[in-house]
């Protein structure tokens, strides 16, 4: 049976909102997308340090503590990034205990447009113009 989202309070997040990617943004800015995904590859297995919304998002998923079984927030990672750093950012959820199942990342292209078939009722992202685009 399909998991239903009704009742639930969905977050859509950015990986680097979560998680303090700023290292490996500028690597990403100083070179090009190969080498940035080459030096998430070889961080994968290292937790990454929580950003600047991971507080709220552990506040938030402690909604959840009441009833596991029917949780109130669901958090979902929308992402520019590309696959393999989607890996180390849920190996990373993981590592911190953040139950995070669902995930988008677009490989550069704008996450906005994603944000209704996720459900989305809130986004949380360090990239102004991504927050522009979803408020219009």
């Amino acid at each position: 049976m399909p998991t239903s989202l009704d009742g639930q309070l969905v977050v859509a997040i950015s990986s680097r909102a979560l998680f303090d990617f700023e290292e490996e943004n500028q690597h990403f800015e100083a070179t090009d997308d190969r080498a940035y995904m080459r030096l998430q590859l070889e961080r994968l297995d290292r937790a990454a340090k929580p950003g600047v919304a991971f507080s709220l998002v552990n506040k938030l998923l402690a909604f959840n503590a009441d009833t596991p079984e029917a949780p109130r927030v669901e958090v979902v990672i929308l992402s520019r990034n590309d696959p393999v750093s989607g890996m180390r950012v849920f190996r990373s959820a993981q590592h911190y205990g953040l139950p995070v199942q669902r995930g988008v990342f677009t490989r550069g292209e704008s996450p906005w447009r994603y944000l209704r078939p996720l459900n989305a009722h809130l986004f949380l992202s360090t990239n102004e113009a991504d927050v522009r685009s979803a408020l219009s």
